[in-house]
């Protein structure tokens, strides 16, 4: 089910209700019967695809520390056997018909021709966040900085608890785990974290249903047939989608953070206030933290990372996002978009030294407010255009996409209206800006203070929390999937 689908405005009040009110031995194994409940919404029989991943994880871990530290060979067999089931499995559901049909093109060029693909394979909602989840705690065990967990019932929920199951963020077994076995220790109810993780979902919720959703009608109405329009409108439809992925995917994760701390469980911040980065380096600090992260820990860093020839510093760093872009998705225009990143961090590497003196010399005030300004603008119009990659359907459609947005800027549309006849209108519009409006205030008070919206909020007088909770209940109920022409999307990142 999804966190904007009645369904889970029931489901969760009687999953909290009930946490509360049972004996604290029980907690668990009620959160692990509500987090497979939550992801059988989708399709059931995939269900078993998270037991099958976390039986086999949970047994590696075992197995691990029960081999003397001494029979390495064992040991590491034992992580690559985890790897190899966990990842094939991935393999099969997301990437099977992208490796069909990349060795089927290659395959043609000396005239061998392969088969058509005749299965129908269903890809399982979150496979990669839960595959990654599972395959980092099976990493950690084997490294010997997490303890292997012996407990089934905690290590399956670790692995399924509902908030981030689907779309994370990507929790790591040193932070949940340890979370997860205290439950049943807590007090019965903590008004304050309750009351802040409320606060979060109704973040969430504002930024999805009333920015994102919003967003997405006119990104979508112009991608579809965008051969036919001029640069302003391309350009227009770009931006509000780094507006609609980033509001897309971060509700979730604000969601995810909010419904656990009602439960009593801290989530790790997946997002913070990337669109205020001052570099890409710095951008991808700040986006998507649980998977770059993992990326740095589990893949970048054991290539070698930067402790290594400058060459080979460059190459972890292009393999790196250039993996991080397939695992967005199963096309060759997710991995030039990945690529994309590594190249403009390898500029920017390349580019330092002159930018250090291009400082010096001009005695260039770094910390000005109007430097910091520019440095976020080029980094925010950088991000832009790798984006179109990202959501185009081919690097074909992407390049084309690109040369009509520069090469046929239409000035005159600024003046004629013709924006407001791309799915939004001007009311519509009105509302979408606005929301972003609250949106940058919002993060601009994170980069400040190093504060998410609950303690925002917190900090005011009662009367003015009071207003704010009604103003953002007003603009959801008005303006959210309940306004007039609007369904609710599917979250972006289930896809992945």
């Amino acid at each position: 089910m999804q966190f904007t689908s009645f369904d889970f405005l029931v489901f969760f009040p009687i999953v909290v209700l009930l946490f509360y009110v049972m004996p604290k031995r029980f907690r668990q194994l009620w959160l692990l019967l509500a987090s497979y409940y939550f992801y059988m919404g989708w399709n059931a029989k995939y269900a078993l695809l998270i037991l099958i991943s976390t039986v086999i994880t949970y047994l590696c871990g075992i197995f691990t520390v029960r081999i003397d530290g001494e029979c390495k060979r064992k040991r590491l067999f034992i992580l690559i056997a985890s790897l190899v089931i966990n990842f094939g499995i991935l393999v099969f559901y997301k990437y099977f018909y992208f490796l069909h049909d990349t060795i089927a093109a290659v395959l043609s060029v000396f005239g061998i021709k392969l088969g058509a693909s005749r299965l129908d394979i269903i890809l399982p909602v979150g496979i990669s966040f839960y595959t990654f989840q599972a395959v980092g705690y099976t990493i950690d065990v084997y490294r010997g900085t997490v303890k292997a967990e012996k407990n089934f019932i905690r290590y399956a929920l670790f692995v399924s608890f509902f908030p981030q199951l689907v779309a994370g963020p990507i929790e790591r077994s040193d932070h949940l785990l340890g979370q997860i076995e205290t439950i049943a220790h807590k007090k019965m109810w903590d008004f304050d974290k309750v009351t802040r993780g409320l606060l979060m979902m109704l973040w969430g919720f504002f930024m999805k249903m009333v920015i994102a959703d919003r967003a997405a009608v006119l990104v979508d109405q112009v991608f579809a047939i965008y051969y036919m329009f001029g640069g302003v409108a391309l350009t227009l439809a770009i931006v509000l989608f780094a507006v609609q992925i980033y509001c897309d995917f971060a509700s979730y994760s604000v969601i995810a953070l909010g419904a656990a701390k009602v439960l009593g469980i801290e989530l790790m911040i997946n997002f913070e206030a990337p669109f205020f980065s001052r570099s890409i380096r710095e951008f991808w600090g700040r986006w998507h933290v649980s998977l770059s992260s993992w990326f740095r820990d589990y893949l970048y860093i054991p290539l070698g990372g930067n402790r290594c020839s400058t060459p080979r510093k460059y190459f972890n760093t292009m393999l790196t996002f250039a993996v991080s872009g397939l695992w967005h998705g199963a096309s060759w225009h997710y991995v030039a978009w990945g690529a994309i990143q590594g190249i403009y961090i390898i500029i920017g590497d390349i580019l330092r030294p002159l930018k250090t003196r291009f400082q010096d010399f001009f005695q260039v005030r770094v910390k000005a407010f109007g430097y910091q300004f520019f440095q976020g603008l080029c980094t925010f119009f950088l991000f832009v255009l790798s984006l179109v990659f990202f959501r185009a359907d081919t690097v074909k459609d992407a390049l084309y996409y690109l040369y009509r947005m520069f090469m046929t800027f239409d000035v005159w549309s600024l003046f004629d209206e013709s924006i407001y006849y791309l799915g939004l209108d001007r009311k519509e519009m009105s509302v979408m800006w606005l929301g972003v409006l609250i949106l940058l205030l919002v993060d601009a008070y994170y980069v400040r203070k190093k504060a998410l919206f609950d303690t925002l909020v917190k900090e005011q007088p009662l009367a003015v929390q009071y207003v704010i909770v009604a103003a953002l209940l007003v603009m959801i109920i008005v303006f959210g999937v309940y306004g007039e022409g609007y369904n609710a999307a599917q979250f972006i990142y289930f896809q992945f």
